[in-house]
């Protein structure tokens, strides 16, 4: 009984290969039957869609990294007694956001000296502009992403309008015009579209959900950068809440 259903399961896998590489053969057979203009669309698509998934790859690794990190640091920043003391291991989480945030405010406050009244504007606005070069890293690339989404599918579009005239010019110049001699071209022109889409929805896919993660990388600066302005106007500079005053 056993055999028998180990048996079944085999066909039915044998059958399912065959059936793959069986469209898979005929797309084969599609694209190289297709005209010079059809295979330099696809080759374009192609480009753009493997371009797009290793920005997809690479931006996934980055923002898993720097949300990682991200949490480790305020974990320590706030168990840190002083602001001197995050400072000298801030670079190990560096892959977060809010290190470069940290070491502005702290640039900031050197620059203003170890004594005297904290010029809390001046700190504020320093955060900021890390805050600001921090989003603008973060947002690096992703305009391909957009771009790819947006033109791949009027690029395969256009590839099945030029491959759908290619076909219909056949057929005029036809001794015999039906159906069957015009299916086969349009058929084939339609297979640029394919890819257009193939590459299109993964780079929109991606784009949105890394446009997602940059706004919530954004918010946790601002959350951030309050929390340091509230301990420089409080006048400590101890990273936890009952640090100390220099």
């Amino acid at each position: 009984m056993e055999f028998t259903r180990a048996c079944a399961s085999g066909r039915r896998m044998y059958i399912s290969q065959l059936a793959f590489f069986a469209v898979g053969g005929e797309i084969a057979d599609m694209i190289s039957a297709s005209g010079p203009v059809a295979k330099l669309i696809l080759l374009v698509l192609l480009f753009a869609s493997l371009f797009s998934w290793a920005v997809i790859v690479s931006k996934w690794s980055g923002f898993r990294r720097a949300r990682v990190q991200s949490g480790r640091f305020l974990r320590a920043f706030r168990k840190a007694p002083r602001f001197q003391d995050m400072a000298a291991v801030a670079e190990q989480f560096k892959p977060s956001p809010l290190v470069n945030v940290f070491e502005g405010v702290v640039d900031e406050l050197r620059k203003q000296g170890a004594v005297g009244v904290r010029n809390v504007p001046s700190v504020q606005r320093a955060a900021q502009i890390a805050s600001s070069e921090e989003l603008t890293r973060l947002e690096r690339r992703l305009p391909w992403l957009a771009t790819t989404g947006n033109v791949t599918p009027f690029v395969g579009l256009f590839g099945t309008v030029w491959g759908i005239i290619d076909a219909f010019h056949g057929l005029g110049t036809a001794s015999a015009a039906s159906l069957r001699a015009v299916a086969p071209g349009i058929s084939e022109a339609l297979i640029t579209t394919a890819a257009g889409l193939f590459a299109a929805i993964p780079a929109v896919i991606a784009y949105n959900y890394f446009v997602n993660e940059i706004r919530q990388f954004g918010a946790r600066m601002d959350d951030f950068t309050l929390e340091l302005v509230n301990l420089v106007e409080r006048g400590g500079t101890g990273a936890g809440t009952g640090a100390g005053h220099d």
